[in-house]
Order: structure tokens, then C-alpha cells, then sequence
């Protein structure tokens, strides 16, 4: 339920450095008018597709929660354009051991309460403060935007889809990064990018829940900087 402009902070700090792009997904945020799919591979498809067509061949790859599976489906349909890869607030499968709730009661409250009341219910649940989080409002505002067709899909495509099999075969560099009190991928899912993608680095920020970036941008930043200018 989130979208480039969540991204800005990192986008300032970045961009003397990167070339930074942030998509949006099919469906949602400024894309809000397209249907959005219910498969994670047709979400890594698009997203490959768009890069290609703007020129963009090889790059780093950060994805966070669902786009975490997104970015793991890109890896193994391309996995020659990958050169460092950030796994954050994410995990291998789409149906979450521990998450604040099933994926199938959030998918029937979005029905019965609809997505504006679902985008402020559930981004709540990304910010150790919850409603009174500093990025909390951006968060609910942008997950406002999205239609219930495609919040239903979204749901829809983490539910059906696991990536388990492919870990092995991750080649690029990969750091897994993950807030202490995340709601959303308890510990399990983390553990299981860290142990069985080779040559995964993991980090892990104190005193944060889903939304690390927005929590603690600083903190943040300084973490991806280091893993992406280390060539070691």
C-alpha cells in the first residue's frame, strides 16, 4: 500500500551518489488507475519492463515488505542486472506466521471498511508510535490512494506466492535489513533470507517497526551507504 513517495528522504541523500529511481506498482500510488495483478511474478515483470524501456540494464534493487518479494522475483527472472540487493522488512513467503493478522482477515476488513479506513488501520501497525509516528500520515495518505481491487490483488498476490526454492540460487550480494519490533514479518522471515541466501549480510535496527526508513532515516541510509559503496 506504499509508493515512491515514501522514498523521498532516501531519494535527497542518495542522488549525488545514484541515479535513484522509486516505481510505483500497478494499482497503486500514482498508478492507482491500473488494475492491478494478483501474482508477485507479474509485479517483477512490470517493474523490469519499465526499467528496461527508461535504459536501466544493471542496477542496485532495494524492496521493502511486499516489494521484498517483488525484488526476490526479479532476482530470479533476471538476475544478471542485479548488482547488490536489499531485502528489507521482508520475507520468502507471501502468507505470514506472526503478522498482526491474517492476510485473509485483512482481506475481509478491506472489504467491509473499505481502503481509506484500511490505509489508516493498517499503516498504524508500521510505526512503533503508531497514528502519532512522525511518517504515519504520508503512510496512510498513500495507502489511501489505492483502489480495493487492487489492495484485494496485492493481498491476493503475497497469499499464493512463496520464494523459498529460490534462495539458493541468489547470487548478487544481498543484505537483509529488519526492525526489531516489525508487526508485519516477525523475526522467522528475516532469519530464513539471512541463513540460506549466500553471501547475505544482515542488519538489524533497534527500537523500529515496519517503516525503518521512515523511523529512522539516518540510521537507515547510513546502513544501505555502507553496503552499497563496500566493494569488498
Amino acid at each position: 500500500m506504499g509508493g515512491g513517495a515514501q522514498w523521498a528522504e532516501q531519494c535527497t541523500v542518495f542522488q549525488d551518489r545514484f541515479r535513484v529511481i522509486t516505481p510505483d506498482l500497478p494499482g497503486f500510488s500514482e498508478k492507482c488507475h491500473m488494475t492491478a495483478p494478483e501474482h508477485i511474478e507479474e509485479y517483477a515483470r512490470s517493474i523490469l519492463k519499465e526499467l528496461s524501456d527508461s535504459g536501466v540494464h544493471h542496477f542496485h534493487l532495494v524492496g521493502h515488505s511486499m516489494g521484498g518479494m517483488i525484488v526476490q522475483e526479479m532476482a530470479r527472472l533476471s538476475p544478471q542486472s542485479i548488482n547488490r540487493l536489499i531485502l528489507y522488512g521482508t520475507g520468502p513467503v507471501g502468507v505470514l506466521p506472526g503478522r498482526f493478522e491474517p492476510i485473509s482477515e485483512s482481506k475481509k476488513r478491506v472489504a467491509e471498511n473499505g481502503p481509506l479506513a484500511t490505509g489508516q488501520r493498517i499503516a498504524a501497525t508500521w510505526f512503533m508510535k503508531g497514528e502519532q509516528a512522525k511518517g504515519y500520515q504520508l503512510s496512510a495518505d498513500l495507502a489511501a490512494k489505492a483502489s480495493l481491487q487492487a489492495m484485494q490483488a496485492g493481498l491476493s498476490a503475497m497469499e499464493k506466492w512463496s520464494g523459498t526454492k529460490a534462495l539458493p540460487h541468489i547470487k548478487s550480494p544481498a543484505l537483509v535489513l529488519w526492525g526489531d519490533g516489525d508487526r508485519t514479518y516477525p523475526w522467522s522471515q528475516p532469519e530464513q533470507l539471512w541463513k540460506n541466501i549466500p553471501n547475505a549480510s544482515l542488519a538489524v535496527i533497534p527500537g523500529c517497526a515496519h517503516a525503518v526508513h521512515l523511523e529512522k532515516p539516518d540510521l537507515f541510509n547510513a546502513v544501505l551507504l555502507d553496503f552499497l559503496e563496500n566493494r569488498g
